[in-house]
């Protein structure tokens, strides 16, 4: 007779000790800590930094546009919005807002169109292509003052390169007339940031996947096509950032023309290039007038955010974005 082997049932097993888990559970601080605080603690250093060296001189800069500040006297009457409604009737400070948009539209515009000219050059398989793209950086780290010291003489009156080609030594002055001042501060600064907005299209044109160029190859679509259907509305991101950027530094320009002016904040004789920059300096530091100087500052701060607004609601719309 078989007999009958019964397998017996494994023993329970014991239950956790009461305070004890088979897994270690971290406090609810420590998971806090690590998933909501960690974020802001590693990025509160430059919004701290940005605090008291940008958002508080924002702000006390106002608050000196409201009053009769005087950088000699220690009398500091409170008048409210009066240097705004002075700056409107300012004949003075309207003449330099035409003369800073004017040398925005002549530098950012060529800027921008060289930029991308250059970056799809180098783009393309040449020999010392390295050597090329270290080449176009040169400008930007050449000193301005050593840029705008060649600038003045190549646009010099009398022995100036530009007019000997021109044929008009002697007879055409650069610093003398609006176009003309405008037109050297403009070139002034295309040849310095140009490269540098190069390299931003160029790093944001091999980010482009290559099969997009092959298969519109394949299409039979030509180069010119591809680099208009293709390259650019995949730049818009990097169009969007080059234009905020050229924006911002061409309604700041300050440097370039005062150094062409031989440091003549004024801008010239009748401040053919003045720039809001260069008549803000000129209020606050040589007429000493710092409430009316910082009302300068603000529109000069309000006129960057609208035109660099403007400029952002253009460039997205490239590519057929809306």
């Amino acid at each position: 007779m078989n007999s009958v082997r019964t397998r017996s049932a494994p023993p329970p097993k014991a239950p956790p000790a009461a305070g004890l888990s088979a897994r270690p559970v971290r406090s609810s601080l420590a998971t806090w800590l690590d998933i909501k605080a960690a974020p802001y603690a590693l990025v509160s250093p430059y919004f701290l930094l940005f605090a008291v060296f940008g958002f508080f001189p924002l702000l006390f800069t106002f608050w000196v546009s409201l009053h009769d500040w005087e950088l000699a006297g220690s009398d500091r009457e409170f008048i409210g919005f009066e240097n705004y409604s002075e700056l409107v009737k300012d004949a003075d400070f309207w003449n330099s807002v035409y003369n800073t948009l004017g040398m925005f539209v002549l530098s950012t515009i060529p800027q921008i169109l060289g930029a991308l000219f250059l970056a799809n050059l180098l783009n393309k398989k040449l020999r010392f292509r390295l050597v090329m793209r270290m080449g176009i950086l040169l400008p930007l780290v050449t000193s301005i003052v050593a840029v705008s010291v060649v600038f003045s003489q190549l646009y010099a009156r009398d022995y100036g390169f530009v007019n000997w080609i021109l044929g008009k030594e002697g007879t055409l002055d650069w610093t003398a007339d609006k176009w003309s001042s405008w037109t050297a501060v403009a070139t002034m600064v295309d040849w310095r940031w140009t490269g540098y907005n190069a390299l931003i299209f160029l790093a944001a044109m091999q980010s482009i996947p290559g099969d997009l160029y092959e298969a519109a190859s394949i299409d039979g679509a030509t180069t010119r096509r591809m680099f208009w259907s293709i390259t650019i509305p995949m730049l818009k991101p990097a169009i969007v950032f080059v234009t905020i950027i050229s924006t911002i530094g061409g309604l700041s320009l300050f440097t370039e023309p005062t150094l062409f002016n031989n440091g003549d904040v004024g801008g010239g004789s009748l401040s053919q290039s003045q720039t809001i920059a260069m008549y803000m300096y000129e209020r606050g530091f040589r007429d000493f007038d710092f409430g009316y100087a910082s009302a300068v500052a603000w529109m000069l701060f309000l006129l960057i955010l609208i035109v660099s607004v403007i400029s952002f609601l253009l460039t997205r719309r490239i590519g057929g974005a809306k």
